[in-house]
């Protein structure tokens, strides 16, 4: 959903309305909760297929011990490598005039003096390059996101099984339609839900991970290197899958002209990483005490 919002953001309006750099009381409260619906809202609904696709599939691997609490540890350094540190801590410092984004990267480098060379046209053309991306990105991953999320009635009752795609179709179009409202609009419709939705999730997982504790030992490292170890290239496979517990987390760096680090960064450590990993967690637990679940480990939590 976050996707979405963000390709139809004008960035005149963002240049006309600039964030304070350090945003106190109330309108940092206020920013934060309209960053955790607009930044954060895809990145949110990677626990609902991420952990299924490592350990339920064409290329998935035996949901042993061993094995979830390798891609355990690896979603856990992922997250905290990644988004921690490499766009919350790094990234996000490159700021062109308070702007973030693929393109204002570009315009930033492009006005290097002496250090391209003749180069220009072709950095333009890498940064051009890079935004299609993201607009691909744009529309792939909601469908993805909202297509996973409609099928958890199908476990619910078989009778919305034949009604799935039509479900999601109409969900999409509705989620395109209500683009016009801008950032500020979508913030507050999506920013309470989204809250309500990190609160549900890592609620779910602390049960599951009050039964069986010892999941938490996934955040040794050893456990990831010993899955490679393992299981060869297959695990770099599986790499590949746990990649989409940070799809979205460019999010951040766009939109840091809409709301500035500090609400971006102060609801990343305070509320969406917390819930993530107990979510993940919650679902190894589960996963650890009945292998069975792998079809569906989130919807069954």
């Amino acid at each position: 959903m976050a996707e979405i919002a963000e390709q139809n953001v004008e960035a005149v309006h963002a240049a006309s309305h600039p964030i304070p750099s350090a945003p106190r009381g109330h309108y940092l409260l206020t920013l934060s909760l309209a960053a955790l619906g607009v930044v954060y809202g895809d990145i949110g609904t990677s626990p609902l297929y991420a952990m299924r696709e490592c350990f339920h599939g064409a290329h998935a691997i035996e949901p042993s011990p061993a094995n979830i609490l390798g891609v355990l540890s690896l979603i856990f350094w992922s997250l905290i490598l990644v988004i921690s540190i490499k766009y919350l801590v790094f990234v996000m410092q490159a700021d062109n005039r308070g702007e973030g984004g693929i393109l204002a990267l570009t315009s930033l480098a492009t006005r290097m003096q002496g250090a391209l060379h003749g180069r220009k046209w072709a950095l333009i053309a890498l940064g051009l390059f890079g935004a299609a991306l993201l607009y691909g990105d744009g529309m792939i991953t909601p469908a993805i996101s909202v297509l996973s999320a409609v099928e958890g009635l199908e476990i619910v009752t078989p009778f919305f099984k034949p009604y799935i795609i039509p479900i999601t179709v109409v969900i999409l179009i509705a989620l395109f339609l209500i683009q016009r409202s801008g950032t500020a609009g979508i913030g507050k419709v999506f920013g309470p839900v989204t809250l309500l939705w990190f609160i549900t999730i890592a609620a779910l997982g602390v049960v599951q991970i009050a039964r069986h504790p010892s999941v938490i030992t996934a955040v040794n490292p050893y456990h990831a290197v010993d899955f490679f170890l393992r299981n060869g290239w297959t695990g770099y496979f599986i790499l590949g899958t746990v990649v989409l517990v940070i799809t979205g987390g460019e999010s951040l760096y766009v939109d840091l002209g809409h709301f500035g680090r500090r609400p971006i960064r102060l609801v990343w450590f305070t509320i969406v990483l917390p819930a993530l990993l107990l979510n993940y967690f919650g679902q190894g637990a589960l996963l650890i005490a009945d292998p069975a679940t792998r079809e569906s480990p989130f919807y069954l939590l």
